[in-house]
């Protein structure tokens, strides 16, 4: 099966990250993963997979935790934004990128809704039906998927230049709270009413799970499926985490270092000197 507009966004992406990337010191490791979030694309869109995606509830599952939470993963892992500024002169994105609307619309609940919020209406709400009808609309949700998976990753890695820095702590439990959510809608949809009944009735081929069980196994894909992709995130996180506390260790030595010794050594530590300074 072939989605000659996911096959055509992917080629004009990839062509475009590939060209910008070419001749600077950019690191490889970001290509990689930015062109296998595009290949993930490909993967649930123009694969064998693709063919059943309005015959099993299963396979749309699959489609659904791919572009919401690895293919942008992957993308964000890539640093696009960053790449873009490097190449492009785009002085309204400069001026704006950091502005208050830009800084509301990074703030981590917001972030966390997004990313929560298009996957709840999707299946709690007759657009997963519509879905199942429209090519028009399956477009739109993925596309919408993909959109709100890469909001959520780029503000919580870091990675590329964002609107706000927040602590990684908040990045972490925010990561607990889709686990939540996960879990509470794949209940619901194992234990709930069967989604969009009469049309899996009418495309069933004749073999493969019958339309509960295929339900269950969907339910349980959103679920657990939802929380093994994400743990690539968490490891991500710690990693940067990590790295970030190193570098600055790294940074208030090299401080101490340059200045002169004087008094206890809490004030002479930028990151203590403030708060335990003498009265």
């Amino acid at each position: 099966m072939l989605d000659v507009p996911a096959l055509v966004a992917v080629l004009v992406l990839g062509t475009l990250y590939v060209r910008a990337a070419r001749g600077r010191a950019w690191p490889p490791g970001r290509t990689t993963a930015f062109l296998a979030g595009l290949a993930t694309i490909l993967l649930v869109t123009c694969s064998p997979l693709a063919v059943y995606d309005r015959t099993f509830f299963w396979v749309r599952a699959v489609q659904t935790i791919t572009l919401l939470m690895i293919t942008p993963l992957l993308l964000a892992l890539g640093s696009p934004i960053r790449l873009l500024l490097d190449t492009v002169p785009a002085p309204w994105l400069r001026r704006h990128g950091r502005g208050p609307l830009a800084r509301a619309l990074t703030f981590p609940p917001v972030v966390t809704l997004a990313l929560v919020v298009p996957v709840l209406v999707l299946y709690l709400t007759p657009l997963y039906d519509l879905v199942l009808r429209s090519s028009i609309a399956d477009g739109v949700v993925r596309v919408a998927l993909v959109l709100a998976g890469f909001g959520y990753f780029w503000t919580r890695l870091g990675l590329d230049p964002t609107p706000r820095r927040d602590p990684h702590l908040v990045s972490v439990w925010i990561a607990f709270t889709e686990v939540i959510f996960d879990g509470a809608l794949g209940l619901v949809l194992w234990l709930g009413p069967l989604l969009a009944p009469a049309h899996y009735a009418a495309a069933h081929p004749g073999y493969g799970p019958d339309p509960r069980t295929d339900q269950i196994i969907g339910a349980g894909v959103l679920w657990i499926g939802g929380d093994v992709a994400g743990l690539p995130f968490v490891v991500a996180l710690f990693v940067r985490w990590a790295r970030d506390d190193e570098r600055r260790a790294k940074q208030i030595d090299a401080r101490l270092d340059e200045a002169p010794a004087t008094g206890l050594w809490w004030e002479n530590d930028p990151a203590l000197a403030e708060r335990f300074k003498r009265r």
